[in-house]
């Protein structure tokens, strides 16, 4: 009886100990997620503000205007404003969830990013989806069977993949399919997400869609699941030769089951980690394949806002997605504390 009323206060503080080791530590996370933020804030408005191009005399193009008028614009616009008065309400706005009015849509940043978002989210989340799935499935098949055939034609491509830039493969599969070469047809659309000659709801409206995310999604896949390949096979290799998988092999588990019982759970560790910090970059990287293949989704709202610049759209969209990645490291420092007990030992 005593052993038992001494054993439950200790249970109870040592599951105060884990409780409080967690919060100091998302507390510190959240601390450098906040001036990470703050420090992207200001490299953002610096970069954005310097730009040579002078936006009232591109908004005006085309258009009989006075250097009154041009000045009168800049006022207006606030471009004559000190740039640490500019700075101030750059903050301030963000703080409050303002980011601004579009000087070349003439409408809220937080709408045309709100109509945006959708667009963006469907292409990279089916990039991203498909991309983990095929590299995981790689490269744990490459790291298990490392030095075969299958192993160095799987590494190659992936390698020779990573390599290539993403505007240019693009590019080559935009003249491929859309345009046809040779002997191949045109057999998807060229740009877009939907075609207005047809109904923009039903099943017709899906396939529709569909058939216009082939050649975007396509282009993010091969460029990005080589990061997972490689991340993956180099995990499976460095667990092969671990203790625990012989123990496992002679207890007479067969090699299939050794490989997905005990060696890929241990070296999904790294990969799980890479897939968070990964996602946040997808969305930040949509501008090359959304501007591409004229892709309605926040990266093409840049390219569009570049042509000005439309500084106000150019800070919202670089604000989003700074955000996305900041959250997804965040994400990945508090389930790597979970996955890992390692981590939560320290």
């Amino acid at each position: 009886m005593s052993s038992l009323t001494a054993a439950g206060p200790a249970k109870v503080r040592g599951q105060g100990v884990k409780r409080s080791g967690f919060l100091p530590y998302l507390g510190s996370k959240l601390v450098a997620a906040l001036v990470s933020f703050f420090v992207t804030l200001v490299i953002g408005f610096v970069i954005f503000s310097l730009m040579p191009a002078d936006p009232v005399r591109t908004l005006t193009r085309g258009r009989p205007t006075s250097e009154a008028q041009l000045a009168q614009i800049r006022i207006q616009l606030g471009l004559d404003d000190p740039i640490w008065e500019r700075f101030l309400t750059f903050v301030g706005n963000t703080l409050k969830g303002e980011l601004g009015y579009s000087w070349q849509f003439q409408q809220s940043v937080s709408s045309l990013v709100a109509d945006r978002l959708g667009p963006t989210l469907l292409l990279m989340g089916t990039a991203a989806v498909l991309s983990i799935a095929l590299g995981l499935w790689l490269g744990i098949r490459s790291g298990w069977r490392h030095g075969s055939l299958f192993d160095r034609i799987a590494s190659s491509a992936s390698l020779t993949l990573w390599s290539v830039p993403t505007f240019w493969l693009g590019m080559i599969l935009l003249v491929t399919f859309s345009v046809g070469v040779g002997p191949i047809p045109s057999l998807l659309p060229a740009g877009g997400m939907s075609d207005p000659s047809l109904p923009q709801e039903g099943w017709t409206h899906v396939v529709d869609v569909a058939r216009h995310l082939v050649l975007p999604c396509l282009t993010m896949v091969l460029v990005v699941f080589a990061q997972y390949v490689t991340v993956m096979r180099t995990s499976i290799i460095d667990e092969m030769g671990s203790p625990y998988l012989l123990t496992a092999r002679a207890k007479g588990l067969t090699d299939d089951a050794v490989r997905r019982r005990h060696a890929v759970p241990n070296a999904l560790l790294p990969s799980v980690t890479m897939i968070f910090m990964h996602l946040g970059v997808l969305v930040s990287g949509a501008i090359t394949v959304e501007a591409v293949y004229s892709w309605p989704g926040l990266g093409y709202l840049t390219y569009e806002a570049l042509k000005i610049p439309d500084l106000p759209l150019l800070q919202g969209t670089f604000i989003v997605f700074s955000a996305s990645v900041i959250i997804m490291n965040l994400l990945a420092d508090v389930v790597y504390r979970f996955l890992d007990p390692r981590v939560r030992a320290q």
